[in-house]
């Protein structure tokens, strides 16, 4: 399956829910159009479980699910790929450990040389974030919009854009060059339907 050029990227809230609400979420949020998820907890319980559930409701979607962080959870269950952070292993290990079929996407935070470089290597999409206050990464380094108008020149692979997106400020990211908005609160904070129906308002106009 290929990384979407356009659209929406579901990334899962999974902090004091159950695998159940998790998936109930993740299905409403396929339902109404998501373009790729990914599978991202920080303190699992049971992640081959879950890791394993959403790639079905994926499936059924045609929807690529992608692990954050493992490459061996995603190997072991069989997704469709791995979101890599800086300490997660290079691309040139990770596509042997998964195969060429594999989607590898990379966070670049706000540093254009290494989308450049992680193109180079072979990554299916870069990540720049987070542009907004974000409660899912209260921590993470601001990036700067100018950051995506200077990649939209020398970037050929989709750019996603991360952190703090709402449907109030997510369009003035893609007028920039963002190619894909990837949200987790802003969807999974609400009712996951009328969310994510919001946010594809924007790749409308």
């Amino acid at each position: 399956m290929e990384f979407p050029t356009s659209g929406l990227y579901a990334i899962t809230q999974t902090e004091n829910k159950s695998c159940d609400t998790v998936l109930q979420e993740v299905s409403l949020a396929l339902k109404s159009g998501v373009s790729v998820v990914q599978y991202r907890d920080k303190n699992p319980t049971d992640s081959v479980y879950l890791a394993k559930e959403l790639l079905l409701r994926c499936k059924q979607y045609k929807v690529p699910l992608l692990i954050n962080d493992s490459a061996d959870l995603a190997e072991q269950i069989g997704a469709d790929g791995v979101h890599l952070g800086k300490d997660d292993g290079n691309i040139v290990g990770i596509r042997k450990q998964l195969g060429y079929k594999a989607i590898i996407g990379i966070s670049c935070y706000n540093n254009l040389p290494n989308a450049i470089k992680a193109q180079d290597d072979g990554a299916d999409y870069v990540a720049f974030g987070r542009f907004f206050p974000s409660s899912s990464k209260p921590l993470a380094s601001p990036a700067q919009i100018e950051t995506l108008r200077e990649a939209k020149n020398k970037i050929q692979i989709p750019i996603v854009a991360i952190g703090g997106i709402l449907p109030s400020n997510g369009g003035s990211l893609l007028k920039a060059g963002a190619d894909i908005l990837a949200v987790i609160d802003g969807i999974f904070s609400h009712n996951p339907e009328q969310s994510t129906k919001a946010y594809l308002n924007l790749f409308s106009k």
